[in-house]
């Protein structure tokens, strides 16, 4: 097996551990450039991989000290590394249930962080205050959308200062599938996640009236608490979309009053719970962005809180580093039963977890999903691993958790929130655009030249590790601030485009017929 070389690679970019046989290039490097003692072979653009050490071909190319895929052809130092010389192939790792679980470093109560967030009746705590229209089905969105458009107008909601305003949330499913299953669980948990979401303070859940997705089905199972207002009717029943836009508004305009009486109070840190995702990933994701927020979630345990990791896809080649972290075995075998279900379920479609890395994420230097798993991974710190959930599963256990979701961000953040995150973290290299009312989403750029491109979109920064201006742990004590920040009413620039109606996605599952 090759081992990496001994130069010194300052001059081209960075070497992640001293046992990779590759490292990431900070620069767009030219044919013949010559640098900490490596002669380009070919160009190589910013964010791609530069072999130090000669890779013959089926061994594997190390980034992070782990594998992330194989050599296709012999790959000679100073080769540009990516998908014409390297492949995903499977491999068994080494899984050791709990064998990295640690002490955490507490702080102790009394110093612990706080915001100023919202306190409902039933002690729930909340970020945003929203009154919220859910939808049992796709016949009902455009009417749904009518509705909250009625809320658009000038002057409408001037007396209610303190309600963030009226959202609709619709989808594309919700009949045209089987009455039990898999499919139906999935939509109904989802929606009674964001019924019982503390960030909605009363919400309208339309329906057409004969779908399989019944209004009676969903709400039936809701855990609400009786001061939260709710209004439930089918256009059907109201008789046409008209009149059900009518009735509508009528019904929110009366919860307008007792969803104004709110204010924020002083409450602790351990109260949020922190959603993480990544979207549109490049190289340099799991170098700056990425482990910046793991930093930011590794004080937010020590304070208390939870943080909760998703796109079961994109740890994939990377989980053994979590089940590692299990507080137990039971925990460590959920995750291992999701990554088999994924196989399977890539292999019933004629497909592949290397289907993921996208186009973009190539074009950023990402050649594999065991690479792209790998700094994905970094955005849950380095804590135990205290639970795994369903998608779309009310999240209950403190500390670093974990959420099966797909890869797809709308679809993953949706499942997230639904679990109860009431902030969200987004890193992005490409540049990714996404919020997800009722809960703000930070933005978080993983290089300077992207974050200058789309400064209107980006909430912070996280370039400068790159850029040699900060460190992972400086930038991820500035994010844990601007996250205590976000909690406690300071919009995010997703908010303030008007970004998270069209996000809402639903995991879709099973048959459409």
């Amino acid at each position: 097996m090759s081992r990496a070389s001994s130069v010194d690679v300052d001059e081209i970019g960075v070497r992640l551990h001293e046992a990779d046989n590759v490292v990431v290039a900070f620069r767009d490097l030219g044919e013949g450039a010559t640098a900490g003692g490596l002669t380009l072979r070919r160009a190589v653009p910013r964010g791609h991989k530069v072999a130090t050490a000669a890779i013959a071909v089926g061994e594997p190319v190390r980034k992070y000290n782990q594998i992330i895929g194989f050599a296709t052809t012999a790959i000679e130092p100073g080769d540009h590394v990516h998908t014409h010389n390297v492949e995903f192939k499977a491999f068994e790792r080494d899984y050791a249930p709990g064998s990295d679980v640690t002490a955490t470093d507490m702080v102790p109560e009394a110093e612990r962080a706080t915001f100023q967030g919202i306190v409902r009746a039933d002690g729930r705590v909340a970020t945003r205050n929203y009154l919220g229209i859910l939808t049992s089905v796709n016949c009902s969105a455009t009417a749904a959308k009518l509705i909250a458009d009625q809320f658009r107008r000038p002057g409408l909601l001037d007396a209610f200062p303190n309600v963030d305003g009226v959202v609709a949330l619709t989808h594309g499913t919700g009949c045209g599938m089987a009455a039990d299953g898999e499919g139906l669980a999935v939509l109904q948990r989802t929606l009674t996640g964001y019924a019982e979401h503390p960030n909605f303070a009363g919400f309208l859940l339309l329906g057409l009236g004969c779908e399989v997705n019944q209004i009676s089905g969903v709400a039936d199972e809701w855990s609400i608490d009786p001061s939260t207002p709710v209004a439930t009717m089918t256009i059907q029943e109201q008789g046409g979309t008209a009149a059900t836009v009518r009735a509508g508004v009528a019904a929110l305009q009366a919860m307008l009053p007792a969803a104004n009486d709110v204010s924020r109070t002083t409450v602790p840190a351990s109260e949020l719970v922190l959603g993480l995702n990544c979207g549109g990933s490049d190289a340099y994701s799991g170098i700056t962005a990425n482990p910046a927020l793991g930093a930011a979630v590794d004080l937010l345990v020590r304070h208390g809180g939870t943080a909760v990791l998703g796109e079961t896809p994109e740890i994939y080649g990377a989980e053994h580093l979590l089940t590692r972290r299990a507080v137990s075995r039971e925990v460590a075998d959920r995750l291992v039963e999701r990554i088999r279900w994924w196989e399977k379920y890539t292999a019933d479609n004629d497909g592949s977890m290397d289907n993921n890395p996208s186009p973009g994420n190539k074009a950023g230097g990402l050649t594999t999903i065991l690479e792209k798993s790998l700094g994905a991974v970094a955005k849950g710190g380095t804590t135990n691993l205290t639970a795994v959930y369903r998608y779309a599963e009310k999240v209950t256990d403190k500390g670093f958790t974990f959420m099966d979701t797909p890869g797809y961000d709308p679809v993953s953040v949706t499942g997230i929130v639904a679990g109860g995150a009431t902030v969200m973290c987004f890193t992005t290299g490409r540049g990714s655009v996404l919020g997800c009312k009722p809960t703000p989403s930070l933005k978080l750029a993983t290089n300077t030249e992207m974050y200058t491109r789309m400064a209107e979109d980006m909430d912070l920064n996280c370039g400068v590790i790159a850029d040699g201006a900060a460190s992972v742990q400086d930038v991820g004590r500035e994010l844990f601030e601007l996250i205590l920040e976000t909690a406690s009413g300071r919009r995010t620039l997703s908010e303030e485009l008007g970004f998270g109606q069209e996000e809402f996605v639903p995991w879709q599952l099973g048959a459409v017929m």
